[in-house]
């Protein structure tokens, strides 16, 4: 399973009412560090598949899901489980960093 588009509309059912942990990553169409990390977000939600869903949410197109999570900004990761949000983190990290934060969370 690779990476997905979430929009206000399915954040609810896709995130929220998810029955595994999701990594949301907020991104932009302009913003440099949100491309560098993609590769890495791409590679860890096909070595995870089935414990842990990544999902994108653009956050120029998306300003509910943004603004409810209080992105300041980009990228911003957060991770929920439950429906809850469990930890976050903004800016770009190598894949292993990514990886363990991930880890520690879940």
């Amino acid at each position: 399973m690779t990476t997905h588009a979430v929009t206000d509309e399915t954040f609810e059912s896709e995130v929220k009412n998810s029955d595994i942990p999701v990594l949301v990553d907020i991104w932009a169409e302009w913003c440099g560090p949100c491309k560098q990390i993609a590769p890495a977000l791409e590679e860890i939600a096909e070595e995870m598949e089935g414990k842990l869903k990544i999902v994108k949410v653009d956050a120029d197109s998306n300003p509910t899901s943004v603004q409810a999570m209080g992105v300041r900004g980009i990228p911003a990761l957060f991770i929920f489980k439950n429906g809850e949000i469990i930890s976050n983190r903004t800016g770009a990290a190598p894949k292993a960093a990514l990886q363990n934060w991930i880890n520690e969370s879940i």
